[in-house]
């Protein structure tokens, strides 16, 4: 897995036992999957892929937790499955750099969560009483 020119320790995604970047760490485990819709404080993005829904603090760590856990060479459907995304086939390196530049920013991921947001809302507008 490439990270463009982004040196590991400016990645504080997993503090996994010492270890920065394995591509599965031991913290995802079974039991995280019910832990998805939790948000933390201080948790502003949202992985969008398919239903995976998981909260981060930083775009880098929802960049990091997709390229790993969604786009690592054992994982990686051969295409985008991210919210909104047109399914094209990619090789996994091309998908890598698609998931930084076209999901990951900063922008895009306030983007898509404000699309989220107006998908489901709907029966939480207020009433025109």
């Amino acid at each position: 897995l490439f990270l463009q020119s982004t040196p590991a320790t400016s990645i504080p995604t997993v503090q996994v036992q010492g270890q920065q970047m394995t591509l599965q760490p031991p913290s995802y485990t079974a039991a995280s999957q019910h832990a998805e819709q939790m948000k933390k404080p201080g948790q502003n993005f949202m992985c969008l892929w398919q239903s995976c829904k998981k909260w981060f603090q930083t775009p880098s760590q929802v960049f990091y937790h997709a390229a790993t856990e969604h786009g690592g060479k054992d994982v990686y459907p051969g295409q985008c499955l991210w919210e909104g995304c047109e399914p094209f086939q990619r090789q996994r390196f091309s998908f890598i750099t698609h998931l930084q530049d076209k999901h990951c920013s900063r922008d895009a991921l306030l983007a898509g969560l404000k699309q989220d947001e107006h998908g489901q809302a709907g029966n939480q507008k207020p009433s025109n009483k």
